[in-house]
């Protein structure tokens, strides 16, 4: 055994055996999980975290493949909702099992809410023009179209075809990553039917006159009080228009008809006082509300759309002369 060193003499120094050195150098540490410019670029605009996509480069550099292939991969199954615990039923509760129609409609709902960034902008519409031409036309046009009425629901078909005339985005649908534009109008039209609400479409409303129109609505509304409408008349819809105000309904934000980028909201009219000409005069005012995906339809887009269709019912010629 070595003998102990003298106290306060420090000990000669000792051969060291070879030194281990890290397998990857300091470099490639740092370089490992950088991402490439282009990949960097992509990552940013998708808002994704650099550490969570394997990077297949050199020293483990990410690419711009290996970003797009992480955006490609496909979602994870959500996990299955926990079972609800039974409860004990009431005798005074009735279980009814839903109508494929009741469901078919539940379903696109619901998956208007899940995959729109909907929003809803509103105006007033003064309907004295549309009511006082109604009131003088009425008979003669029931009378020349056989039995058909003149209601309020072509002028609103009319101003919003002229309207999505000119505001395409309003009238298209989102398919992927394209947007698809309709040059033609299939107006839905929301009636109360024996199962509740449905929308049942006019399918080239932007060709039909006005009685073609009201016809079309009036037997629509006839067929679902008695259950007679069929699903395939439920579907192709570009554009809906929902009228609450049937049912008194004074201001509303509708839901949009999956895949529809828009749905126009009718609703009661009352008379209110308003400024006209610098005096206060009662008049029948209508509130309007637009809901619409902001993902295809900009604000100032959804705007100016409502802004047409309230033109066009305060003065109805506008619809007529097509200006």
């Amino acid at each position: 055994a070595a003998a102990n060193p003298p106290s306060g003499v420090n000990p000669p120094p000792q051969p060291r055996g070879p030194v281990s050195r890290p397998a990857t150098p300091p470099s490639d540490i740092a370089a490992a999980h950088t991402p490439m410019p282009a990949a960097a670029k992509i990552m940013a605009d998708h808002a994704v975290d650099p550490s969570i996509v394997p990077g297949t480069g050199r020293d483990g550099r990410i690419t711009k493949g290996d970003v797009l292939a992480f955006l490609d991969r496909p979602a994870p199954a959500a996990p299955a909702p926990a079972a609800r615990a039974p409860r004990e039923a009431d005798p005074r509760e009735e279980r009814v099992r839903m109508t494929r129609l009741r469901r078919t409609i539940a379903q696109r709902l619901k998956q208007a809410q899940n995959e729109a960034a909907m929003l809803t902008t509103f105006n007033e519409v003064d309907m004295t023009a549309v009511m006082e031409l109604r009131a003088a036309y009425k008979d003669a046009f029931e009378k020349k179209h056989k039995g058909v009425r003149l209601g309020f629901m072509s002028f609103f078909v009319r101003a919003c075809v002229a309207a999505l005339q000119e505001f395409p985005a309003v009238n298209a649908e989102i398919d992927g990553d394209e947007i698809v534009y309709k040059h033609f109008v299939h107006m839905g039209i929301a009636v109360g039917g024996a199962n509740g609400l449905v929308v049942p479409v006019v399918r080239d409303a932007d060709r039909m006159s006005f009685a073609q129109i009201e016809a079309a609505v009036t037997d629509f509304g006839r067929r679902a009080r008695d259950g007679a409408l069929k699903l395939e008349e439920l579907t192709g819809g570009t554009f809906s228009i929902t009228n609450g105000g049937v049912y008194g309904s004074l201001m509303s934000t509708p839901i949009l008809n999956h895949p529809q980028s828009a749905i126009l909201g009718m609703h009661k009219i009352q008379e209110r006082p308003m400024a006209i000409g610098g005096k206060v005069e009662i008049r029948p005012m209508m509130y309007l509300a637009l809901s619409y995906d902001h993902r295809i339809v900009d604000g100032r887009e959804a705007v100016s759309f409502l802004v047409r269709v309230k033109e066009g019912i305060e003065d109805p010629r506008r619809l007529l002369l097509e200006v």
